[in-house]
């Protein structure tokens, strides 16, 4: 008995100590429910304001003297369908998922080859080097967007699918390989031992137990290479012209803003159906994605 009551006493001592102060529902609602709530709602309201905006009539959207302007009383339909019939929308989705998709694979591709190398070969100035690949994405696009339009003319590709596909890789490539890096780091050296001694080589160690292995991590580097490349703006406005090869972020901004004159409900509903596929991506691999992060940060 004495045993125990020692044991009720440390774990009390253990909970007055750490999260034992939750136990008090409004200590509960003060330090979890209300901040939670409010970062519910900052994160939401975007969402929330572009539906309610894409299916409001004009009139319902100036007129605030009458009509609430967080709650639609009339909603219509004829924002979605003008943006979907009456624009090049359509088009600008399929040429954003083309070229996210394309840019995405590429740099998966380089960054995974970059990455294996400087952590799992042990060459000097491996590490000087997995810096420097860093660094290299903290270089403004705004920067480098001038020597890549030089480049892009030279090549033919301006106005083409193409322009997009082969420059995106010089921001997504350094991004991937440092996230790879690090999930590559956490990967124990003794399997590749092992396979090394049964006569492995060095791309069937890649392919057979690395990049298995690396799951998660490969998830989390695709969703983020594909997250930027889909809203990527500078690139896409300097090196596309033609309407038909817009991305949605630069053909929704420049087709349905016309001078002074702003679409509102098109806006609305072009930004809303952009994001939905990144949303999806999202909720189908976030399991994968905070795995890979915590892989990624380990050490």
């Amino acid at each position: 008995m004495a045993e125990t009551a020692i044991k009720k006493t440390k774990r009390q001592e253990l909970d007055e100590g750490g999260m034992g102060y939750l136990q008090s529902l409004p200590r509960r609602v003060v330090t979890v429910y209300l901040p939670l709530l409010v970062f519910v709602i900052v994160l939401l309201f975007p969402f929330y304001w572009m539906t309610i905006t894409a299916i409001k009539p004009n009139l319902e959207m100036t007129d605030y003297a009458n009509f609430n302007p967080l709650w639609v009383v009339h909603p219509t339909f004829e924002h979605i369908r003008y943006l979907l019939f009456d624009t090049s929308y359509p088009g600008w989705l399929l040429n954003t998922i083309i070229i996210s998709t394309a840019a995405t694979f590429l740099s998966l591709l380089a960054a995974v080859f970059a990455a294996y190398a400087i952590e799992r070969l042990r060459f000097s100035g491996a590490r000087p080097v997995g810096l420097a690949i860093f660094l290299a994405y903290l270089v403004p696009p705004s920067i480098l967007f001038i020597p890549l339009s030089v480049m892009v003319f030279n090549l033919g590709l301006y106005d083409t699918p193409f322009a997009l596909i082969l420059t995106y890789p010089t921001f997504l490539v350094p991004f991937c390989t440092w996230l790879l890096m690090g999930y590559f780091r956490s990967i124990p050296f003794e399997l590749e031992e092992c396979a090394l001694i049964d006569g492995a080589s060095r791309w069937q160690i890649l392919i057979k137990i690395v990049l298995p292995l690396s799951v998660p991590g490969l998830i989390s580097a695709g969703i983020f290479a594909f997250t930027l490349s889909w809203n990527e703006f500078i690139y896409a406005l300097t090196f596309i012209q033609s309407s038909e090869n817009k991305t949605v972020p630069v053909g929704v901004l420049t087709e349905l803003v016309r001078s002074d004159v702003y679409e509102w409900g098109a806006l609305m509903a072009g930004a809303l159906i952009g994001s939905l596929p990144v949303v999806v991506l999202y909720s189908f691999f976030v399991e994968h994605y905070v795995s890979s992060m915590t892989g990624a940060v380990k050490e």
